[in-house]
């Protein structure tokens, strides 16, 4: 079948899809989502649903939501998708979370805590004390990860210090996505690139870091037995096919962090294009061979497999910063929105640090928190928006600068999430602070359709996939140049006086 032949990613109806189907879950920071995929990794028609959930977010740092809570929507939208298929055409169920979460179990593999997001900043003071014992730049080189509040390390001290009796009675401390695997199938393994982007992983050896676990004081041995992509789990509880009869026989495969899900979702699998999503969060990955021998400062490489790495930079404040200017200070309708990001930059307009939630790529301070500068009594609305997403288009352009250093090839960035099919007009800011095209993928839910091409790639290694749709390409004026460079000198004045500082 040639290129041509292929069909796209548009949904088909499941009289016409051809098997092997993937069941496909996506644990975001704002909801659980399941779809049923055919033999191209297209959804199926009328097999999706969805559960929204928020995380709980205070003032002191907290960001987390109850683990039992997300059991039972995994189980719930399960229970939709897949009521009334035939047993034995779903091959493989996969799942793909947000990243670097934590839940302690007890002996029994019951929750101990909520589940701990990549957002919940709670550990900062002993992410400092660690800072002091540590060299960070050989634990970053080892790693592929900076000491932060979004990784484990810091996290654990934490529970130490603040409840040590649930951390004396933890058995196994899980992602999400393990707590959920556990809790409805049975499942025991830790996905590589989960334990990678928990901040623990050694890239260079493919396991836990002997020497930044002994600094926390856990052992390896509360820690699930880390399994690669390609590794599927077919020993799950006979409870699965009892509840539903539809997943008889289906292999598990270990649940993914939605970074690498979403790369391999927009087709960039391969170290010439690099991913950039814009959802609540957001980042910048490129997928590339085996690990880089030296990483930039603001960079992490997280191993997805023995065989791979995934290369970038992530941000905590995307979409959570425009939905904190609608229902604050600056609610526009989004065709305002729209004409205002399409609009060419003007003088006077305020500078945001957008770090609402802290910072990770590229300074990693987990206590930093937004700032506005250069507010007037003629700034409105429009411009508090607009200053807002020059922000956060500089932020993506610290990372990929460095992305550039260690991925020179890059001939392609892609923009998928929330963000770019809610204000498509962002994309045209960032495309001109980065000075690089910007294109974006034309299809939905580009994580979960990742994960599901991740099983695909082992139950069929040779069938092709569904063609992605591409849009126009949003090019960089150059005309705007000098702008950006000067908003760039602006923000790392800031950024130095008030973050740095």
């Amino acid at each position: 079948m040639t290129a041509n032949d292929l069909p796209t990613t548009e949904a088909i109806a499941l009289v016409s899809a051809p098997a092997p189907y993937v069941l496909a879950i996506d644990i975001g920071s704002g909801s659980t989502r399941c779809s049923l995929y055919d033999a191209y990794a297209r959804p199926i028609r009328k097999r999706i649903a969805k559960a929204d959930h928020r995380f709980v977010e205070e003032a002191d740092g907290t960001a987390e939501i109850d683990a039992d809570l997300i059991a039972a929507e995994v189980a719930d939208v399960i229970g939709q998708v897949v009521d009334g298929v035939e047993p034995g055409l779903i091959r493989a169920v996969v799942m793909d979370t947000f990243a670097s979460s934590l839940v302690c179990v007890d002996a029994d593999g019951a929750a101990l805590t909520p589940c701990y997001t990549y957002a919940d900043s709670r550990s900062a003071r002993h992410l400092a004390e660690l800072r002091t014992r540590l060299d960070e730049t050989e634990v970053h080189q080892r790693v592929g990860a900076r000491l932060h509040t979004s990784y484990h390390p810091p996290r654990l001290l934490w529970l130490q210090d603040e409840q040590p009796d649930v951390f004396a009675r933890t058995a196994k401390f899980l992602s999400l996505g393990e707590y959920v695997y556990a809790k409805l199938a049975g499942v025991e393994g830790a996905a590589t690139s989960t334990m990678a982007w928990a901040g623990i992983l050694n890239r260079h050896t493919c396991e836990l870091d002997d020497e930044l676990l002994a600094a926390v004081g856990v052992d390896r041995s509360r820690f699930a037995p880390i399994v690669d992509p390609d590794e599927p789990i077919t020993a799950v509880s006979p409870d699965v096919a009892r509840r539903w009869p539809a997943l008889e026989g289906a292999a598990w495969f270990p649940a993914v962090p939605d970074g690498y899900a979403s790369n391999v979702g927009v087709g960039a699998s391969a170290p010439e294009v690099a991913a950039m999503s814009a959802a609540t969060s957001g980042a910048i990955r490129v997928i590339v061979d085996g690990t880089p021998d030296v990483l930039p400062s603001g960079l992490w490489a997280y191993r997805i497999s023995r065989t791979q790495s995934i290369i970038g930079g992530a941000l905590n404040d995307v979409g959570r910063v425009t939905l904190w200017l609608q229902a604050t200070l600056a609610p526009l309708s989004y065709d305002e929105v729209d004409m205002l990001l399409r609009a060419a930059p003007a003088e006077g307009t305020p500078l945001m640090l957008p770090f609402l939630t802290g910072e990770r790529a590229t300074g990693w301070a987990g206590s930093a928190r937004a700032a506005l500068t250069g507010v007037s009594s003629a700034s409105g609305p429009r411009e508090l928006w607009r200053g807002a997403a020059e922000g956060i288009a500089i932020s993506y352009q610290r990372v990929f600068e460095q992305l550039r250093e260690v991925s020179p090839g890059i001939e392609r960035v892609i923009g998928s999430g929330g963000v770019a099919g809610a204000f498509p007009a962002m994309m045209s800011v960032i495309a001109q602070a980065l000075g690089f095209p910007v294109q974006v993928v034309n299809v939905k839910r580009v994580t979960m359709r990742g994960a599901a091409a991740i099983a695909l790639s082992v139950l069929q290694p040779e069938h092709p996939l569904a063609i992605i749709p591409q849009t126009d390409r949003t090019e960089p004026d150059a005309g705007q140049r000098a702008y950006y460079d000067d908003l760039r000198r602006r923000f790392d004045e800031a950024y130095a006086a008030i973050i740095a500082g």
